[in-house]
């Protein structure tokens, strides 16, 4: 079975966007820019969604520009609006869309690219996928830019004892198998990087967490909905006491008091 790379939705997407700018690495961004050719370059974002990554990458690139954007939900590429997004110089980006399935990935699929992105993206892969995706950018040889995965690793303040459990709940739910496919998720960035690695590339990490307090009181609140509930999911016996802490979290988050860390890594890939 074949996978829709998008797997969030617009309303989403759009609340976690402040987050995830303020989150994503400046100084791979820069290498990345460094590496590019001369204008004009193809881009090619997987699993581009709204096109967050579109809209903050490219002023930092040099231009003119062309994107190819990648996603598996048509519906999903239907909510983009890039006509405000310039380049470094100031000059509007050209975009294009590709509607298809991470399964469907050609090894040629980049050829002509200057280099590939993709956010968000890494852990609702599979191994196969990521390694057609790797396997793409080494028939290109250009490099590529993967941001904000996660890496199972969460921090709330003030501490709670349920937060072990209802973590290793999710990462477990991150990892499992559903339609057919067993999904990388916090594993994902080790296993894209040895990939690489094992091809003989370049491989940098950044860590680039979300640092959410007060004023993400939306975001946290949908953030912790979500974890609670495939924490649950996983593992329906931790039910009665999920519904527990997650009333002691939202009260929390009601009053201001309520901190939380949520560990992404920034990926940048390069042929040697």
């Amino acid at each position: 079975m074949t996978s829709a790379i998008s797997t969030a939705s617009a309303p989403w997407l759009a609340l976690r966007a402040q987050a995830d700018d303020a989150a994503r690495s400046e100084e791979l961004a820069s290498a990345l820019a460094a590496m590019l050719p001369a204008g004009p370059v193809e881009l090619h974002d997987l699993g581009a969604g709204t096109g967050g990554m579109t809209r903050w990458l490219a002023p930092r690139l040099g231009g003119p520009q062309q994107w190819m954007l990648h996603d598996g939900d048509a519906g999903i590429l239907d909510h983009l609006d890039l006509r405000s997004v310039v380049d470094d110089a100031g000059r509007p980006v050209a975009v294009r869309t590709v509607v298809e399935h991470l399964g469907e990935l050609r090894p040629d699929a980049f050829r002509g690219a200057a280099g590939v992105t993709a956010s968000a993206l890494l852990d609702v892969l599979t191994r196969e996928e990521a390694e057609r995706i790797v396997a793409a950018c080494l028939a290109a040889g250009v490099p590529a830019l993967f941001a904000l995965s996660v890496t199972g690793e969460v921090v709330l303040g003030p501490p709670d004892a349920a937060d072990p459990a209802i973590g290793e709940a999710f990462n477990d739910h991150q990892r499992r198998a559903a339609d057919g496919r067993r999904m990388l998720g916090p594993d994902a960035v080790t296993v894209l990087a040895s990939l690489f690695a094992d091809a003989g590339w370049h491989v940098r990490r950044e860590s680039t967490p979300w640092r959410l307090g007060p004023a993400d009181a939306g975001l946290i609140g949908q953030w912790l909905d979500g974890w609670v509930g495939a924490a649950v999911a996983q593992r329906p016996e931790l039910a009665a006491e999920a519904a527990a802490y997650l009333a002691r979290r939202r009260s929390q988050a009601a009053d201001g008091a309520l901190r939380v860390i949520v560990q992404h890594e920034d990926v940048l890939v390069w042929p040697r």
